[in-house]
């Protein structure tokens, strides 16, 4: 047997992500180029490794074992990621970061956490802002690192200046939150007359929102703009919409599908107000998380390095279901 580990990892993604179609989105790659590639890696075993049905795919016997060699790879990876950040046990010094709510509480709180017995002698210092206000903080040196977002399809978070770089954390995929007494959504296109929820300018959320509408083929109907996603979960929980919103911004386990574990999936999210049903559908693509630092003959320092290592592995291991 001669497998392809990329391929693997599409198998690994059509099974965290419970389809074909919600594995493209996340891996930014057409349906076809996702089908194409698990027809590959069946050629290249010799036996099927997913089951399609009328429900969605799922993994034959041989792809169980593939899919749990690929979580393996990855895990090995996350690994020498870590063993390569604690090559210099004696790294010490302040390291400032810019951040957003959801980015701060899934990435860089856990590091800061984590760097507190694995590496002592560095100090985070955390900040959280908008995304004008990072940037300039970031121009003036007053952050070492600042974490972004973007809706994938709809190009880079910010302007990359000269002398800074973005290293890719993690993508997210985007979630439909609507009133638990609204009939759930099959398709997206079913949602093409609600109303719903309007996000603030700039904002990852008000990008994807855009890109929704113009695959709808209309203009969506909005009222309300809100920048907090509690706000938007109180929002919908009180009927005033439907909202889409990044995994990451849903209470409880970060993204989780419904018991079907298939696009269309529900759930209620442990936490949120009472009355909102959390529901996947294909197509509504994935917010990215950048993490955006100076790249000069001198930057980053070496105690940079170490926590950019961190963010990347802690990102690494976020599960999205």
């Amino acid at each position: 047997m001669n497998a392809d580990p990329r391929r693997l990892a599409v198998l690994l993604a059509v099974h965290r992500a419970g389809g074909v179609l919600a594995a493209a989105d996340v891996l930014r790659v057409t349906p076809s180029a996702v089908s194409q590639q698990i027809a590959r890696l069946e050629g290249e075993v010799g036996v099927a490794v997913l089951v399609r049905g009328p429900r969605g795919v799922s993994l034959t016997p041989a792809g169980r074992v593939l899919a749990e060699a690929a979580e393996r790879i990855e895990a090995e990876l996350v690994e020498a990621r870590k063993a390569v950040a604690a090559l210099d046990e004696d790294l010490t010094g302040r390291v400032r970061v810019g951040a957003f709510q959801t980015a701060i509480r899934a990435v860089v709180a856990p590091v800061a956490a984590q760097l507190a017995t694995s590496l002592p002698g560095v100090e985070l210092d955390v900040e959280e802002h908008e995304l004008a206000e990072l940037l300039r903080l970031q121009r003036a040196g007053d952050l070492d690192l600042v974490l972004l977002e973007q809706d994938t399809a709809e190009g880079p978070p910010a302007e990359l200046r000269r002398g800074t770089r973005d290293v890719v954390l993690l993508d997210e995929p985007w979630r439909v939150v609507v009133p638990a007494a609204m009939p759930v959504p099959a398709r997206l296109a079913e949602l093409s007359d609600a109303v719903w929820l309007g996000a603030a300018a700039e904002t990852a959320a008000a990008r994807a929102l855009g890109r929704v509408s113009r695959a709808l083929g209309a203009p969506l109907t909005t009222r309300h703009v809100y920048s907090d996603f509690g706000v938007a979960l109180a929002l919908v929980a009180a009927g005033l919409g439907v909202a889409l919103l990044p995994a990451l911004a849903l209470p409880g386990p970060a993204g989780a599908p419904g018991s079907s574990g298939r696009p269309g999936g529900t759930r209620s999210a442990p936490g949120a107000p009472d009355g909102v049903t959390v529901v996947r559908l294909p197509g509504l693509g994935t917010r990215r998380l950048v993490l955006r630092h100076r790249s000069t003959r001198h930057e980053p320092r070496p105690v940079v390095r170490a926590v950019m290592a961190a963010m990347t592995q802690v990102a690494a291991q976020v599960d999205f279901g």
